[in-house]
Parts: structure tokens; C-alpha cells; sequence
């Protein structure tokens, strides 16, 4: 298997232009396909001999996952003689590099937007019984294109690499301790987000071990590090509001007590982000009373005629044969006892 991977080199129907990633088992080359020029992708190739096959399980789970908040799949051959994963190319950062960019944390909107985009993509993996397994900020990106920040919507949020999605726990940590301290966006940092029952192999993943890992991300989210302990959000920085401190406590915990769900946790933040019921009473009514539109005189509110000119100030009903004005439920006139037509 070549290792090495130049500008220029054809892969199935595209040609590499230029890396932009590089872990600790495979690269991700920006490429273009070799008749449409302007077709733009993202290709993923291995290095290692023992990478291919978490890229084949990749591209077979990713294939199936069609969602906005997922990176999705374009093309894919496992056999050939380097075996490669066509994706969509995303126009903007990781958040791992968003974070680094921003020690102190995002500013809580944007934290916010963030959130619900990984959530999103994790709560329909889920729904198909895919675990994702590796959630960290350089797995999930930002297509941003040549937005500012500022501006990030969750649909914008990006999750890719479910390489790992089906692998045996044991089988991600026997690599990733194994793996050189020196290599780019090293394995050894999964460990960081890899919930504790995986760490020490009492468990398989599921649905709550994503759910941890979505606990360290939203702590350097909000504080630009990641937790320690029993810290809190709000320990590190003071604008984090008490409700979203709750929020992380029943992610970043044992896994009995984690909340049961992505769709749960979507549900809390809806429902903190609901307009609060004790709003301001509205303004006062203004106190002029209104006027007559034919004399101008003051009338009340609750008068059909105006008592200056007699004008009609509503649509009165009239007795056809007296001109008395009945009440709109009188069945007869009040003054001449005919009967009122319906």
C-alpha cells in the first residue's frame, strides 16, 4: 500500500490537491474530480495497514447516516489498490481549532449553536443504532466558508469519523495507548473524551458513552478546557447560567445517571430556551376616550350612537318598522313587540 501521497495523484475519479488533515493512521487530501474541475470533495486515505479497515466500516456506516449535521459520504471503494472515502468537502474549521483559538470559551450563543448541531447528528446515528465512538472537537467541523464565526448556525455543524463506530472498546484503547505521543491529533487524546466504562473496558459503547463525550465537548465549549474533577462550567467562568451547569452534570456522569438520550437532552435545552413566563405587564392602555368621526364630541367607548349628532358609531340594528334599536339577542322589538327577523 503507498503510503505516499503527493499533489497530482489520482484516486478513482479524483485527483489530490492539497492535504488538510492528518491523524495518527490516515490523511484527508482536498481533491477534484478529474473531468468537473469545479466538483470539490474531501478524500480519506489510510497510512497504516491497520487503519483500512476501520476506513471500510466508515464508509459502510457513514453511508446509510443522511443528515444535514453529518458529513456525508460521496464515493467509496474499500478494494482498490489504495482503498479511499469520497466525502463532502467542508468549508471551514474544526473545532478543535476554533477552541484553541478561544481559551477563555465561546461566546454562549455560538456554544449553543454548536451543541444542538452535534446533538443533532448524533441523535439520528443513534436512531439507526450507530454509535459514533470518537466525538471530539476534531472530529466535528464548521462549514463556515467565509463566514465569521459569530454567524455559525447548527446546520453548519459538521460531525464526521465514525471509523470507530462499531469497534470493540478494547480494540480503541489497546491503539490508542499504543499510539506515538509525537503523531498529529493523537489517539491518546480520545482517551480524554472516552467515557470512563470504556476506559476501563467494563462496558461496550452505546448511546450514553456518546452522551459523555458531548459533556466534555460542551465544558470546553463554554470554559476552553476541559473538566477536572467535580469542576462545573460556571467554576471556570462565571456567565455560564446555573441551567446549562445542570445540563453538563447529567452528561459528564456515571452512566446510570446520564440522561437517557440526545432527543432528551435537545428537549432541556428547548425547554430552558423557552420564553420565560413572567414577562413585563404590558404597556397601559391609553386613556383618551374616542371621538365621534362626524362632530368631533366625546363619546364612550361603549356607546352605538354618538349623543351630540346621533351618528351611527357601530353597526346597530334597527327595527324595520319602528327604528327602535333592540339588542342583538331580541327575538322581538322592545317597543313595538314585532318580531325581529334573525
Amino acid at each position: 500500500m503507498n503510503t505516499k501521497y503527493e499533489p497530482g495523484l489520482r484516486v478513482g475519479e479524483y485527483v489530490l490537491e492539497e492535504r488538510i488533515g492528518r491523524g495518527s493512521f490516515g490523511e484527508v487530501w482536498r481533491a477534484r474530480h478529474h473531468v468537473w474541475e469545479n466538483d470539490r470533495v474531501a478524500v480519506k486515505l489510510p497510512t497504516e495497514p491497520e487503519y483500512v479497515r476501520y476506513l471500510q466500516r466508515e464508509g459502510m456506516v457513514v453511508h446509510g447516516l443522511r443528515h444535514a449535521n453529518i458529513v456525508g459520504v460521496k464515493g467509496f471503494d474499500p478494494y482498490a489498490e489504495v482503498p479511499y472515502l469520497v466525502m463532502e468537502l467542508v468549508e471551514g474549521p474544526s473545532l478543535r481549532e476554533v477552541i484553541d483559538q478561544h481559551p477563555k470559551g465561546l461566546a454562549l450563543p455560538i456554544a449553543m449553536e454548536v451543541l444542538r448541531g452535534v446533538l443533532n447528528a448524533v441523535a439520528v446515528s443513534h436512531d439507526q443504532n450507530v454509535i459514533h465512538r470518537d466525538l471530539k472537537p476534531g472530529n466535528i467541523l464548521l462549514d463556515l466558508k467565509d463566514a465569521p464565526l459569530e454567524r455559525v448556525t447548527a446546520p453548519q455543524v459538521k460531525v464526521s469519523d465514525f471509523g470507530f463506530g462499531g469497534a470493540h472498546a478494547d480494540t480503541l484503547r489497546s491503539i490508542a495507548q499504543s499510539a506515538s505521543l509525537a503523531r498529529e491529533d493523537k489517539l491518546v487524546g480520545t482517551l480524554a473524551y472516552m467515557a470512563p466504562e470504556l476506559r476501563d473496558g467494563r462496558a461496550t459503547a452505546d448511546a450514553g458513552s456518546d452522551l459523555y463525550s458531548i459533556g466534555v465537548i460542551l465544558f470546553e465549549l463554554l470554559t476552553g478546557e476541559r473538566p477536572a474533577g467535580a469542576e462545573l462550567p460556571s467554576t471556570l467562568s462565571a456567565s455560564v447560567p446555573p441551567r446549562l451547569d445542570d445540563v453538563f452534570r447529567r452528561l459528564y456522569a456515571r452512566h446510570d445517571r446520564r440522561y437517557e438520550s440526545a432527543q432528551a437532552v435537545l428537549a432541556d435545552l428547548d425547554a430552558h430556551a423557552a420564553p420565560d413566563r413572567f414577562r413585563p405587564p404590558p404597556p397601559p392602555r391609553s386613556r383618551q376616550r374616542p371621538q365621534c368621526p362626524q362632530c368631533g364630541a366625546t363619546v364612550r367607548g361603549d356607546d352605538n350612537f354618538c349623543t351630540t349628532c346621533r351618528y351611527a358609531l357601530t353597526n346597530v340594528r334597527l327595527c324595520g318598522t319602528c327604528g327602535a334599536t333592540p339588542a342583538p339577542e331580541d327575538v322581538f322589538c322592545d317597543q313595538c313587540g314585532i318580531r325581529l327577523p334573525a
